[in-house]
């Protein structure tokens, strides 16, 4: 039996399909969808047009995506950065092609209505979200990148879209500690497990899917610890959880022991892990 393609990574139901999957499952329509981009800071992912459902995931500010769909106060999108597919409610989209200049590289950051950080700021954002900069000012010797609205952030708290983080991914998911574990989460103000590993190989250059099965599937090489040992970077697994290994002593990871982002030692998570969801399944490097 033909299995069908994975529904958070290809969108179709029985009404309406991309066209790219044509051949591969059937549609009463098919279309190629539309461009468009995120225009709140966090918008919340859902498996089902349904204010009630629990997300899959979020998008974030600036962050491109196709819409194939729209009713009803809801949007049937797949987002370009790792390819899912959801509903977001449709006030937290404008159409037209994304059109960013530079991301956000620190976990959160403030936008205020103008280049100075005494003004009162009018939202905050994700590292990962991304801004179109149209320009510079300096006020108090601060730098601000000016923002196309006429809006104001820190210079230091941005990079260019082509840039990647000077530290690895374990540093990058390390600036994350402490941050608040939310299931679905994918950015500064929660994040879970997967989230967090996706977000830091993203800084660092490197895609990765977004779900921990996904991961462990697919991201990097398979390797054995007591063959290959253990180094900075990879990636354990458990059945339906992923950590990085900060050290060959050190997972650091998205718990949902502690509910924040923390690092424990390695055996003493195996062993605390294995009470609930047994021994790790997988070991990979990036």
């Amino acid at each position: 039996m033909t299995m069908k393609p994975d529904r958070r990574s290809h969108a179709y139901r029985p009404d309406l399909a991309d066209v790219r999957l044509k051949d591969m499952v059937s549609a009463a329509c098919y279309t190629e969808g539309a461009p468009a981009h995120v225009t709140v800071p966090v918008a919340a992912v859902s498996p089902r047009p349904d204010p009630d459902c629990g997300i899959d995931t979020q998008a974030l500010f600036g962050e491109a995506l196709t819409v194939f769909d729209q009713s009803d106060g809801w949007a049937w999108v797949q987002l370009e950065a790792d390819g899912y597919v959801g509903y977001v409610r449709q006030e937290a989209i404008s159409e037209g092609a994304a059109t960013a200049t530079h991301v956000v590289s620190i976990p959160r950051s403030f936008v205020y209505p103008g280049p100075d950080l005494r003004f009162p700021h009018q939202s905050a954002l994700s590292m990962g979200s991304r801004v179109k900069v149209t320009g510079a000012a300096e006020t108090r010797a601060t730098p601000y990148a000016l923002l196309e609205d006429g809006s104001a952030m820190i210079a230091a708290h941005l990079r260019p879209v082509r840039e990647t983080a000077p530290e690895d991914a374990v540093a990058v998911a390390a600036r994350f500690l402490n941050t608040p574990y939310l299931w679905g989460g994918r950015s500064g103000f929660g994040i879970d497990c997967s989230g967090l590993v996706q977000m830091a190989l993203a800084m660092t250059g490197k895609r990765a899917p977004r779900d921990s099965d996904q991961q462990a599937a697919s991201l990097g090489t398979v390797i054995d610890p007591e063959h290959d040992g253990l180094e900075r970077g990879d990636l354990v697994f458990w059945k339906g959880h992923v950590g990085f290994i900060e050290d060959a002593d050190t997972l650091l990871h998205a718990s949902g022991g502690t509910m924040y982002v923390t690092r424990e030692p390695l055996q003493a998570a195996i062993d605390r892990i294995a009470r609930l969801y047994g021994p790790p399944t997988g070991y990979r490097r990036p």
